[in-house]
Formats: structure tokens, sequence, C-alpha cells
């Protein structure tokens, strides 16, 4: 009986292992760009803000904020926690303006999820 709860203590620890590994942790990155509306950035092709007044109203109309880098690179922002939030009201004093900003970044199949550290002017 001991051996067989010890087996399944391994197990079980082997097991707790493997997530932890799998666990993507980002890659820690340090960007600068524009903060724009993901409408303008997608649709517009466009290589920075038309104005902060259009990327303020696109934004409090409900259009996510990315960061648009330089080389056309769109970072999308996103929460850390579960449940997550929309970043949008972190983004808005920033938007149509060009940012640095560090933090985590997570890439799925070319996209960039963006966990903000810190955002500066």
């Amino acid at each position: 009986m001991k051996k067989i709860l010890y087996l399944i203590s391994i197990g079980t620890m082997i097991a707790v292992a493997n997530c932890a590994v799998a666990a993507d942790l980002g890659k820690p990155i340090t960007i600068s760009g524009w903060v724009v509306d993901s409408a303008c950035a997608y649709t517009k092709n466009l290589d920075k803000p038309v104005s902060t007044v259009c990327a303020k109203a696109c934004a409090t109309n409900g259009s996510p904020l990315v960061i648009l880098r330089d080389d056309g690179t769109i970072f999308m922002p996103i929460d850390s926690r579960t449940p997550s939030s929309s970043q949008n009201p972190r983004l808005l004093p920033f938007a149509g303006e060009r940012v640095t900003v560090s933090g985590r970044d997570y890439v799925r199949n070319g996209s960039h999820g963006l966990v903000i550290e810190t955002i500066s002017k």
C-alpha cells in the first residue's frame, strides 16, 4: 500500500512539474510605437494615428487600443489576470501618441499579446 501511494505521489509531482514547464511566461520586451485603435491599424494600414482625437474617439466607442511599432508589428495589450479586463482605460491617456512600453510578449501564430508593465511617452 505504501508503495502504491509513493508511486501515485511521484506521478502527481511529475505531472505538476510538466504543467509548470508548459506554462508560457512570455518574453520580456521593450518596444516603442504608436497607441492607435485596432480597427485603423488593421483596416487603414496606418503607420501612425491620424490624430489623437480620432484615436481617443475610436477607443471611447469600444475599439481596442494597440501598440503599432514602426516596422508594422501590432501588439495587442492584454491582461495577465483572470478574469482579464480591457487595457483601454490604461492606454487612453496615450491614445494617438508615441510611447515606450516594457512588459511581456506572448506570441501565438504571429500575433503578439503584450502584458504591459510600464508605459511612458
